[in-house]
Order: C-alpha cells, then sequence, then structure tokens
C-alpha cells in the first residue's frame, strides 16, 4: 500500500500523560487496514487489485479524517511480519508505495498533512528510504492532520529497540536505572510526541491487534468492523465514530467514581 517510511531517531522528552479526548472525539484513531487479499478473492481477482484499491481506501479515510477533525491517524501499512508472503505481492506493494510517494505526497502536503512514519529502515531499499526522508522533510511544518505511517513495523520490535536504547544510555552514564519509569520509556519511542490512540479499527472482521502499538494501546478502545479494506469509505469511518462515542473510558478506574467516593 501507500505509505512511507523513516524513523523518527531523535529521542526527546516525552509529553506527560496527556487527558483524554472526550469519548465522542478521538484525537487520535489507528488503523489496521486489513482484507486487501480477502476483497479480491472474493471478486476472483489477483490479490494486487486488493492492494491497489486498497490505496483508493486510504485516500477516502484521509480525506474523512481531515473533514471530520481527527487530529492524529496512524494506519499499519506494513507490518514486520509481512515479509514473510510472496516476494512477487511485496515486490508490488513496494511499487505501490513508490507511486503513491510520487503522485500523492504533493496533494497531501497542500492539505495541510504532516507525514510520519514509524518502523524499521533496515532492508529498504535506498531509493524508497531517500523519496521517505523527502516526503517527512516537506510535510514537517504542517498541522493539519499528522498522518503516522507504520512501515516495516512491529510492535514487540519497537519495545525491543526503545528498552535497548535506553540499555546503552545507562550503559554510558547518561541515564539512571531508578530514573526509568513509564515516562522515560515512552520518551525513547519511535514517536514520543505523538498522543496514545484513542481508538482503534480493524476492517474485514478480525478481531486482534496483530503486534501492532503495543505500548500505545494499553487503554484504547477497539472497534472491529465487516468491511473489507477496499470498501472502507467515509461512511465505515463516521460510524466506527460514532461506535466510540458510545463507550465509557474508564482507564481503570470506575464510572461516577467520585460520588462512590
Amino acid at each position: 500500500m501507500q505509505e512511507k517510511a523513516v524513523l523518527d531517531h531523535v529521542v526527546t522528552p516525552g509529553p506527560a500523560r496527556q487527558e483524554p479526548a472526550a469519548a465522542s472525539d478521538p484525537r487520535h484513531v489507528a488503523i489496521i487496514m486489513d482484507g486487501n487479499g480477502r476483497w479480491a478473492t472474493q471478486r476472483s481477482l489477483p490479490r494486487t487489485e486488493g492492494h491497489r484499491h486498497g490505496v483508493e481506501a486510504v485516500r477516502r479515510l484521509v480525506r474523512a479524517a481531515i473533514e471530520l477533525g481527527t487530529e492524529y491517524l496512524t494506519v499499519f501499512s506494513f507490518s514486520s511480519e509481512n515479509w514473510r508472503r510472496p516476494k512477487a505481492e511485496i515486490t508490488y506493494l513496494f511499487s505501490l508505495l513508490r507511486r503513491f510517494i510520487r503522485q500523492d505526497v504533493a496533494e497531501l502536503h497542500s492539505a495541510g498533512v504532516r507525514i510520519r512514519v514509524i518502523g524499521e529502515r533496515d532492508g529498504l531499499d535506498d531509493d524508497i528510504v531517500g523519496m521517505i526522508d523527502e516526503c517527512e522533510k516537506l510535510t514537517a511544518l504542517n498541522n493539519k492532520l499528522n498522518l503516522v505511517v507504520a512501515f516495516n513495523y512491529g510492535g514487540r520490535t519497537e519495545i525491543a529497540r526503545t528498552a535497548r536504547a535506553m540499555a546503552e544510555k545507562v550503559a554510558r552514564g547518561e541515564l539512571a536505572p531508578e530514573d526509568i519509569d513509564e515516562a522515560c520509556f515512552a520518551a525513547h519511542m519511535y514517536v514520543p510526541d505523538v498522543p496514545e490512540p484513542d481508538m482503534l479499527i480493524r476492517t474485514s472482521g478480525e478481531k486482534r491487534v496483530s503486534n501492532y502499538l503495543l505500548w500505545q494501546m494499553a487503554y484504547t478502545e477497539l472497534v472491529f468492523v465487516d468491511e473489507h479494506w477496499p470498501d472502507f469509505d467515509a461512511e465505515t469511518y463516521k460510524r466506527a465514530l460514532a461506535e466510540f462515542s458510545q463507550r465509557q473510558r474508564r482507564y481503570g478506574g470506575c464510572v461516577n467514581a467520585a460520588a462512590l467516593a
């Protein structure tokens, strides 16, 4: 699919845990774009057609997010486990990525979208890394929508990488072990300034998180929709937002805790 991939390796002090947005207005929405292959199979089409139509769904999602005022949108475009797929399919996915960067980034920039990519760059072709660097630099000052693309990403890998970064600092004497807490850990992750997701949407009826944002989704509301990703549109997004608005977010507490005190 379409995505871009550069790690934010610069570690900045992590923000204090932010108060969550009201349930009726998720500030940060994460997406697992599932079902491209099944969508194609149901239509007796090659899997590549599912991925091609999935790109169109990404475009619809970004437009809907801008129109509805979503501040942060994180999409799971290519996982670290996706390398196990057939080589021809991977090659096609990367060709879609190149095409997307060439054709769509200018429009996203004009619309005020900031693009950031989380994931490992090891093993990616140099031209892709360069294109991704350029699109991140181009859009760095935009603030209409923060689009975070998880590309060559795995949640366990991010946690392990974060632990390694802190261990290296301890070994150099730059960090005391007793200073390591949740805030310190979060400050060493890919994009420490991005708030935790309020809601996760996964398409295609699957009900699992698949190694996605494992640290960040400790209190994320999970919404599962039956549509395969290529069929995802603004109405699907609005329906997911409406379901989210009915949730009561307790964060380990209980409703009307003050009245029970």
